[in-house]
């Protein structure tokens, strides 16, 4: 899936005719209403938008879905960022006494770039990506939506295209939604293998026995691996790559 080339001069010129005849308004409105079944959930939603120079205005929010598209085709952001909902209208927040206005509620998010995956990739690097490389993508949206619905019991997952480099995972279940940060804090750990920055070399630890969600993920990634590992990168290829390899592989496997 290579990056397609654009003449960001463009943009400007673009953004109208975008948000005037292809943003998916009624099913943006749909999905952020969930039904209406709470009073004002919409209305208190945040929206935050960047637009041109990279102005950035915060504390948007909008009572239907006609003043939304109004705003936004007047506004031609470049982008759109879904905040909480509040406990009060955002754009109204500096009329709250203080204190008063909270977040309630936010989907919970997870974000996969293609810049994480730069030390298991030959093809590209950086922001690019190709049909090579893009089989990440495709594990990790295996290994995730595998043990967000078996492991927590997650339903309602929408995967998007980030635009760029990678996915985003929006979990829209309501018991997602109300989360508190310390159980959000919580999921995200038990999804968490890589542990250390550049600097580290072996950034997974795997203890024996497997925890069951590793286990459960290795038999995705046995799947791919093949191809993708030994022919797509051609990780044995030669000596650099196989010094790498070399290094990543346990000690105490090494000596048998």
């Amino acid at each position: 899936m290579p990056a397609t080339d654009y003449d960001p001069a463009s943009l400007p010129d673009l953004l109208p005719l975008y948000y005037r005849r292809l943003f998916p308004f009624s099913q943006y409105y749909r999905w952020l209403s969930y039904g209406g079944v709470t009073k004002g959930y919409f209305q208190n939603r945040e929206f935050s938008f960047t637009l041109k120079d990279d102005i950035y205005v915060r504390y948007q929010s909008f009572s239907t879905q006609n003043e939304l598209e109004k705003e936004m085709q007047k506004m031609n952001p470049y982008k759109i960022d879904i905040g909480a909902v509040y406990s009060h209208r955002p754009n109204q927040h500096n009329t709250v006494k203080s204190g008063a206005f909270q977040a309630l509620e936010k989907e919970l998010v997870f974000d996969i770039d293609m810049t994480d995956y730069d030390d298991v990739r030959t093809c590209c690097s950086a922001a690019d990506i190709c049909a090579k490389c893009w089989t990440l993508m495709t594990i990790a949206i295996r290994i995730l939506n595998r043990a967000l619905r078996e492991d927590f019991g997650f339903r309602h997952l929408l995967w998007v295209y980030s635009g760029r480099r990678g996915i985003h995972c929006w979990v829209c279940d309501d018991a997602a939604r109300k989360l508190s940060v310390a159980a959000r804090s919580a999921v995200a750990e038990y999804l968490s293998l890589v542990k250390g920055g550049e600097e580290t070399m072996k950034k997974v630890q795997l203890s024996d026995p497997l925890h069951p969600f590793i286990r459960e993920s290795l038999v995705v990634v046995e799947h791919y691996f093949p191809k993708y590992a030994l022919t797509d990168q051609d990780i044995l290829g030669n000596s650099k790559t196989v010094d790498k390899v070399l290094a990543l592989v346990p000690e105490d496997i090494l000596q048998k």
